[in-house]
């Protein structure tokens, strides 16, 4: 299932392309060869996300740390993949449905839009389409899903295509999430605990030492902040708890 190159014949002759959608309602259409990181700047998502009263799928928005801004998605499991995203240091940037693919795939013309596109700190890209498991044994969807990485792939971008992760490192995730805006924990706290935690402590000995005279659950806020940031680090892989053992990473 190769997507055709300019070269195939004049009736296939169709070079890949990417649509790009801006904040300023513009749109640029461009060699898929061609484009760049950063053409996205100041992008905007292709499809506008809108949630209606009994729709069958979950959309909304993601306030996002790592870009600063609101991220849309369609899905629960779309919402789960940008979670970690957001979580994950080495994530530097995140564009929700980036662009629209078009390209000739054997006889057909096909079009494609991702659902996400990362900017790694190593300088890589990755685009991500999420789709769950069961959908992928669908000949039609495994289809629609190969000839995007094909084509992303060959222009030397990663591709994924993501149906979920360990239930107990979502549902950690998702709690320290809560901690992810800088401010809602006071600094001079956070920067206290991070001071004061040793490597290797559990996270119920850490809290005791910091509470002093408080009570021990005033200690915890300082400590989420530190795992969200990556400063601190801990087996998310197991409910968090007191027994969690910390890690210095910074």
């Amino acid at each position: 299932m190769a997507v055709q190159s300019p070269g195939k014949g004049r009736r296939e002759r169709m070079v890949p392309t990417a649509s790009l959608r801006y904040e300023d309602g513009s749109v640029r259409e461009v060699p898929f060869a061609q484009v760049r990181l950063t053409d996205f700047a100041e992008s905007a998502p292709w499809r506008r996300v809108r949630s209606v009263h009994g729709q069958a799928h979950y959309s909304g928005s993601y306030a996002s740390a790592t870009t600063g801004g609101h991220v849309v998605y369609e899905s629960r499991l779309e919402l789960a993949r940008l979670l970690l995203a957001d979580f994950d240091p080495a994530v530097r940037g995140i564009f929700a449905q980036p662009c629209r693919l078009v390209a000739r795939v054997g006889d057909r013309v096909r079009r494609h839009v991702p659902d996400f596109l990362l900017e790694m700190a190593a300088g890589t890209v990755r685009v991500v389409n999420v789709k769950p498991a069961d959908r992928l044994r669908d000949p039609k969807i495994a289809e629609a899903l190969a000839w995007p990485g094909e084509l992303i792939e060959r222009h030397g971008w990663e591709y994924e295509i993501w149906s979920g992760a360990d239930r107990a490192v979502l549902e950690n995730v998702r709690f320290l999430a809560a901690y992810r805006r800088h401010g809602v924990v006071p600094e001079a706290e956070v920067e206290r605990a991070w001071r004061e935690v040793g490597d290797g402590e559990e996270m119920a000995v850490a809290e005791q030492r910091l509470a002093g005279d408080r009570p021990v659950h005033e200690a915890r806020p300082a400590l989420m902040v530190l795992l969200w940031s990556g400063r601190l680090s801990t087996d998310l892989s197991r409910p968090l708890s007191g027994e969690s053992v910390l890690r210095r990473r910074v």
